[in-house]
């Protein structure tokens, strides 16, 4: 055989046997192959969901939450008073720590020493759940010590096996000044939402929207990842000036310090506020309540102690919060009386305005045409009528007085006799105008409706109309007296008050210019300048009343108020001073109340003309207002004196320390008191009839029809200091002649107090301005 015959010969041997192998093989590999699919079908129907979760839930950040940012609150220099800043959770994932027996003691110990967690209480999670992916073992961190666990797991030699644990993003509001305007900005509560002041009425426009983002397996098995980024709350400019603000709230805060636990336990007063407000804007510069607490620390209850005792309906009891009370509270006694502590009292509470409401009275007289302003009256003490005599403040009479010194003088007979003018049906007219009974809309969460707490031309009576001229038997808010002021002083314009001036994006640029909103005129310029001349009186009169509200070196307008309380003859007393400077332009109005002041004589506007005092001293210079008037050696003194207050509070705030007390000063001159509302005899009208008419005569040409200085030669009570009327015990003033707790100012028939109380109302909708 040739050799290349037996090399085909081979080759066909070869082939052949190697067929058959191959063919075998193949079958084999085939076989295989089917049931690796058939295998792989059965997985993907019956467990291909809880695989895809599996693989999904060993991947971090898979799909989470992007929180958004909340707006700032900045003041109205750029000054922050509310951000929220980045923190961290920190989450435990089980199944991943568990996944390795070398991963568990490595994480432990970073967790404990970063964090300083448990791990005896982590070993405890893992192993009754052992399966779980989210656990949050510690809430907002700070950057600082999440820094320091991501510093341990990125060392290549010991942390390569710190697993299953990852950070959660998340945003905490914080308030850089603590108690600074705690009542106009509110809080946030855990989910995010906005709870009282402008965090609550403000809220949509501080929340933006969450982002998410998702991780998912694609077609191919492969981690993909979509992401939709969270939208951030605008950023909102308050009209508030944090310098003008802390200057009020130091100054309630000394007035406190000083009448605390004085005639009883408990705060200086029942409530302090304090609003000052642009005159021509209706911006507010600042507003502020005494007690007030740490936006920080919302629940702390050392700031509830003093405050008055709520009982279970929310009424005070007439005990004040001790530690030991507190202590006893449950949770929803405490929460009660911690809404009162959050609540703003210059919105919020209502109570009887008192002689702060006599020029309203005189203003809606002349712009009606009922006076001219030149009329004159004559004070006996006190006013017959109907059935009822109704006492003037100063119960020795003022003699025949003009319109203008009615005012100066705060006299009640003047002021009825000028509401006798008007007639009741124009008398509530300007109420309605002036905002009593309205909201004025101010951009802040509880505003109180008051429309049920003062008189409709149905109920009211002579008597009602008597009391209500001077200020008793209706209720307002702090918001409305001064908003409803400045019309009085700025030519007739009623401003809509408000706090926030510009809402902006995050990079500073603006959505929204928030302008100034005339609502009304509610009197002349002629008027309002009258307003003016008789209220400047008040305080550089011979028997001005708010004398010593005047800051060195400045000319001041306004009007004091002293009202009396429920129930009628108790002694206790809402004490006032509503101002504006300079007096012949005014630019910014002031409010003071002071709620039932802890002293035994409560019925003296001094306690709020000399805070008012000190904040102009320092808040007039501040605004760049000049002085204009020459000081006397006793004022310089008293400014240098209230400087090196002001430099060592400054010092001691820096060392984180208390700062002192600032210095009280000024001459203890002026007070007064007023009336209260009684109810319209059945069948009564309103005729006019009263003991003191309209007297035209020239002014200096009047002869007082009663000895008016008679209580001048009074002794002088050795107990008290007080000059004391030998025939009735009366305790008289000796600057003024007013009677100190003189009691009731109305007497004869029956009185009701019906459907005037000096409670907040739990009605708070809105009020349609007209």
């Amino acid at each position: 055989m040739s050799r290349q015959g037996y090399r085909q010969s081979r080759v066909s041997k070869f082939t052949t046997k190697m067929q058959k192998k191959l063919l075998v093989l193949f079958m084999l590999v085939l076989m295989a192959f089917v049931g690796l699919s058939v295998r792989l079908f059965l997985i993907t129907r019956d467990n291909g969901e809880e695989y895809k979760k599996q693989v999904l839930s060993q991947q971090e950040y898979d799909s989470k939450t992007i929180p958004f940012k909340r707006g700032n609150i900045v003041d109205a220099n750029g000054t922050i008073l509310a951000v929220s800043n980045k923190v961290y959770n920190v989450i435990l994932d089980a199944k991943i720590l568990l996944g390795d027996e070398a991963y568990l003691e490595p994480t432990l110990n970073a967790l404990r020493t970063a964090f300083g967690i448990d791990t005896n209480a982590v070993r405890e999670y893992l192993a009754s759940h052992p399966t779980s992916s989210y656990y949050v073992l510690a809430k907002r961190l700070d950057y600082d010590k999440v820094a320091k666990f991501q510093e341990m797991k990125n060392d290549e030699e010991n942390g390569a096996n710190i697993k299953g644990i990852w950070f959660e993003d998340e945003y905490k509001r914080e308030y850089p000044n603590g108690s600074l305007a705690c009542d106009i900005i509110g809080f946030t509560r855990s989910d995010n939402a906005g709870q009282y002041g402008l965090e609550e009425y403000y809220n949509d426009v501080l929340c933006g929207t969450n982002g998410r983002e998702y991780g998912y397996l694609n077609n191919d098995s492969n981690l993909e990842r979509t992401t939709i980024p969270a939208v951030d709350g605008y950023n909102i400019q308050t009209t508030i000036d944090a310098n003008i603000q802390s200057i009020v709230e130091k100054y309630l805060k000394e007035y406190n310090e000083e009448y605390k636990d004085n005639a009883r336990p408990g705060n200086g007063a029942q409530n302090i506020g304090c609003i000052i407000m642009e005159v021509d804007t209706g911006n507010i510069l600042a507003m502020a309540s005494y007690p007030n607490y740490d936006l920080n620390d919302t629940r702390n209850t050392d700031s509830l102690i003093g405050m008055p005792q709520l009982d279970e309906k929310g009424k005070k009891t007439g005990e004040y919060l001790t530690k030991e009370l507190i202590d006893e509270m449950d949770d929803e006694t405490m929460y009660q009386h911690l809404d009162a502590l959050w609540k703003n009292f210059c919105i919020v509470d209502t109570y009887e305005p008192g002689s702060v409401a006599k020029p309203f009275t005189v203003a809606g007289a002349i712009d009606c045409g009922a006076i001219t302003g030149n009329e004159s009256y004559n004070c006996e003490g006190f006013l017959h009528v109907g059935d009822y005599d109704i006492k003037c403040h100063q119960i020795y009479g003022d003699g025949y007085i003009s319109v203008a010194q009615g005012i100066e003088r705060s006299c009640n007979v003047v002021l009825m006799n000028v509401a006798f003018a008007m007639g009741q049906d124009k008398f509530v007219d300007y109420q309605h105008l002036f905002g009593f009974g309205l909201k004025t809309n101010i951009d802040l969460a509880g505003e109180t409706r008051t429309v049920s707490m003062i008189y409709n031309k149905e109920n009211i009576g002579p008597t009602e109309l008597a009391t209500n001229s001077f200020g008793q038997g209706f209720n307002a808010t702090m918001i409305q007296m001064i908003t409803g002021f400045c019309s009085l002083i700025n030519g007739g314009y009623y401003y809509e008050p408000h706090m926030v001036s510009k809402i902006m994006t995050t990079d500073g640029a603006t959505i929204e210019n928030i302008e100034p909103r005339v609502l009304k005129q509610t009197i002349s310029q002629s008027t309002s300048e009258k307003v003016v001349e008789y209220c400047n009186l008040v305080v550089t009169g011979e028997n001005g009343t708010g004398k010593t509200a005047r800051p060195a070196g400045y000319m001041i307008g306004g009007k004091t108020g002293t009202a009396e309380t429920l129930p009628r003859g108790n002694n206790e007393y809402v004490v006032s001073f509503m101002g504006y400077a300079p007096a012949d332009d005014p630019q910014i109005a002031i409010y003071v109340v002071v709620d039932r002041p802890n002293v035994v004589f409560q019925d003296d506007a001094k306690h709020a003309t000399r805070i008012v005092r000190k904040v102009l001293t320092e808040v007039l210079p501040y605004l760049n207002i000049f002085m204009t008037e020459e000081l006397s050696d006793e004022e310089r003194a008293e400014l240098e004196e209230m400087q090196m207050q002001i430099t060592m509070q400054q010092n001691a705030a820096q060392e984180g320390e208390e700062g002192a007390e600032g210095s009280e000063a000024g001459s203890a001159e002026g007070t007064e008191g007023t009336g209260e509302n009684g109810e319209n005899p059945e069948g009564e009208d309103v005729n006019g009839e009263t003991s003191g008419e309209a007297d035209n005569a020239e002014e200096g040409e009047l002869e007082e029809t009663v000895d008016t200085d008679r209580w001048k030669e009074f002794p002088v009570d050795p107990e008290t200091g007080y000059l004391k009327d030998p025939e009735t015990g009366n305790l008289v003033d000796p600057e003024t002649g007013t009677v100190v707790n003189g009691g009731s100012l109305i007497s004869g028939g029956e009185t009701s107090e019906d459907g005037l109380s000096e409670e907040t109302p739990e009605d708070t909708e809105d009020e349609e301005e007209e």
